[in-house]
């Protein structure tokens, strides 16, 4: 789903917001729009207006104006977001409501139906729609099956941890929402405990960089990723 929201700037907030009373575009909907995620709740009212995603326009598009973000906490009080844009399938998409990634696709306005993320470090990211930019990869793209059109949900072979295995989970999802790694709690505390990794909440856990510590090798589609 994509929302945005609708909240006017305050203390605690510097968000850029929606405001439907501004546009001529604007068609109310007013069905109530609620949603989950890992951190809590969502919610507000479903609209209809133009959207422009860089030079992509959609026209007449269903989204989410949010006036409850309370279940993302301080991290979305904080954080540098307006609002969401889920490029998850059709299948989990709240209300059944068509998603960016479709409604561009039908639309015919991108070269491919493909979406691709580069992640910045220390610098600003990108996310390219209808393609991807050979700038920032050398070498030939690896590809993994899914196994589920919801999440983008992948098998997971195995994970290693200093070449031993930590882990008997064979599904996972490759998740663009999220900056951390999760799993099942008792693998990811059995993972913890070998690192002499330090517990946040009893949820989190981080570790000393500086350490001498063992690579983290995950086996998707037969082919090996190595976190170190």
């Amino acid at each position: 789903n994509l929302w945005v929201s609708n909240i006017k700037p305050g203390l605690l907030s510097k968000h850029n917001y929606y405001d439907h009373d501004k546009s001529s575009s604007y068609v109310a909907n007013g069905t109530v729009f609620n949603i989950e995620y890992g951190s809590g709740p969502v919610s507000g009212v479903y609209s209809a207006d133009d959207v422009t995603i860089g030079e992509l326009k959609l026209n007449d598009f269903t989204f989410a104006e949010v006036d409850d973000t309370s279940g993302l906490g301080l991290g979305y009080r904080l954080g540098k977001f307006d609002g969401i844009l889920g490029l998850g399938w059709d299948s989990i998409s709240v209300g059944g409501v068509p998603t960016v990634m479709n409604a561009l696709v039908g639309s015919k306005l991108l070269p491919e139906p493909v979406f691709a993320f580069y992640l910045g470090n220390n610098q600003p990211g990108e996310l390219v729609f209808g393609g991807v930019n050979s700038k920032h990869y050398t070498g030939d793209f690896k590809f993994v099956p899914l196994s589920s059109e919801s999440y983008w949900e992948i098998m997971l072979d195995g994970v290693k941890l200093g070449g031993s295995s930590v882990s008997s989970t064979r599904s996972a999802i490759v998740d663009s929402g999220t900056s951390l790694l999760a799993g099942p709690s008792a693998e990811v505390k059995a993972i913890a405990d070998k690192l002499g990794a330090k517990s946040v909440l009893g949820k989190e856990y981080t570790v000393d960089c500086s350490a001498e510590l063992p690579d983290l090798i995950f086996t998707l589609g037969g082919q090996e990723y190595t976190l170190k």
